[in-house]
């Protein structure tokens, strides 16, 4: 528990600090903890030290977290890649979606949102480096997807998301994160306020970039175990 609460407090100061060092209003940033493979009271724990949004990538793990802490207030945020066969998982239980990178999963999701339910935010995926092994729309087929997704009327288009190739030259990661952002001001859509890049090694030169959603999950965390099945 100690080492989790220096944790985040760590990483809370360098968001601030990073805020603070490109001339950014404190908190324009907000974290998102990646916790996939953590256990619910992991989660707790984190909640009890004021984290209120969690980021996961596995639906099923997801699933279990979510019902043994269906009594916080957490905002839950889907990041990882998506199967049309869980589109109906994510839309009923999540608050967020990242990765949506075709406007089948869109489709599918505005259809298969919950009436009851506020619309979903989610955020397009951009391979913004041309990575073979990586999801995500290239930068040439954004604008079209955002017109297509941003008519659903279950979804809210709030922005793109990237994960840009890892590298510790801060050049080449305010690059990426500068592109991406160049893609989000070049749609002139109303309505997208959210631009998804920054993790535990790169998240100074995202803030730098304009970022306004940070996932971190190493600094808060520590190294994973290795995942089960």
């Amino acid at each position: 528990m100690l080492e989790l609460q220096e944790n985040l407090q760590a990483v809370r100061q360098r968001i601030r600090g990073a805020e603070q060092a490109c001339g950014r209003p404190e908190d324009s940033v907000r974290l998102v903890a990646v916790s996939k493979t953590q256990p619910a009271a992991v989660l707790r724990a984190a909640y009890d030290l004021g984290q209120r949004e969690f980021g996961e990538n596995y639906l099923q793990e997801a699933m279990e977290k979510q019902d043994l802490l269906a009594d916080l207030d957490i905002v839950w945020h889907f990041i990882g890649p998506i199967q049309s066969n869980k589109t109906r998982l994510l839309a009923e239980r999540f608050d967020w979606v990242h990765s949506i990178d075709r406007l089948k999963i869109a489709q599918r999701l505005n259809d298969q949102r919950p009436p009851g339910r506020a619309p979903l935010n989610v955020c397009i995926q951009v391979n913004i480096g041309g990575e073979p092994t990586k999801s995500g729309v290239t930068p040439a087929a954004v604008a079209e997807l955002a017109q297509a997704v941003a008519a659903l009327p279950r979804l809210r288009l709030r922005g793109l998301m990237a994960i840009p190739a890892p590298t510790a030259d801060e050049r080449e990661q305010r690059a990426a994160f500068s592109r991406l952002r160049e893609l989000l001001e070049g749609l002139g859509m109303p309505g997208l306020d959210t631009l998804s890049m920054g993790m535990s090694d790169d998240l100074e030169a995202a803030v730098a970039e304009g970022t306004t959603l940070v996932r971190v999950g190493t600094a808060i965390f520590g190294r994973r175990p290795p995942a089960k099945g």
